[in-house]
């Protein structure tokens, strides 16, 4: 197998898991399960430690990673599986680090990102959490930004 093969692979979970981030996120965090992620839609004053239920999700998205690992490392013939557990774990790491560390501040990284990109992130994320119910949100994806949310440019800067 090239390395192109697993390189693709790795890229179409990476880019896959933003769509599954998504449905996942309107249709069970914001469906059935809107009792494990309310929590994250409170006010930071109102949280009662560093966990939130919310959290919980981190497990969800683990678990077909893990085994994406499990079975892609023991034959050749699901070999498959392993490109697309890394990739699973890729999106994981950066959704870990854009909604946890830069957007939600959980920890004191990432403080002076100033560009158009990260800060259309922030309005977007920002635009989903003016509601503290399941209802009515808006914005459910973490990498792609609607347009919407970049703002107006500053002409004068190059």
């Amino acid at each position: 197998m090239s390395f192109l093969v697993p390189l693709m692979l790795i890229l179409a979970a990476f880019l896959g898991m933003e769509f599954m981030a998504w449905f996942t996120h309107k249709y069970v965090m914001h469906g059935f399960l809107w009792s494990w992620h309310e929590d994250h839609h409170k006010p930071h004053h109102e949280k009662k430690g560093f966990w939130e239920k919310n959290d919980r999700f981190f497990l969800v998205f683990a678990v077909p990673s893990f085994f994406c690992y499990l079975l892609g490392s023991l034959l050749e013939e699901t070999r498959f599986l392993l490109y697309i557990g890394i990739g699973i774990s890729i999106y994981g790491i950066c959704y870990f680090l854009v909604h946890d560390v830069y957007i939600h501040r959980r920890f004191d990284w990432f403080t002076h990102l100033d560009n158009r990109y990260s800060k259309a992130i922030l309005r977007a994320h920002g635009a989903h959490h003016a509601k503290q119910t399941k209802e009515d949100c808006e914005s459910f994806g973490m990498l792609f930004v609607n347009k919407k949310y970049y703002g107006n440019r500053d002409k004068t800067k190059s």
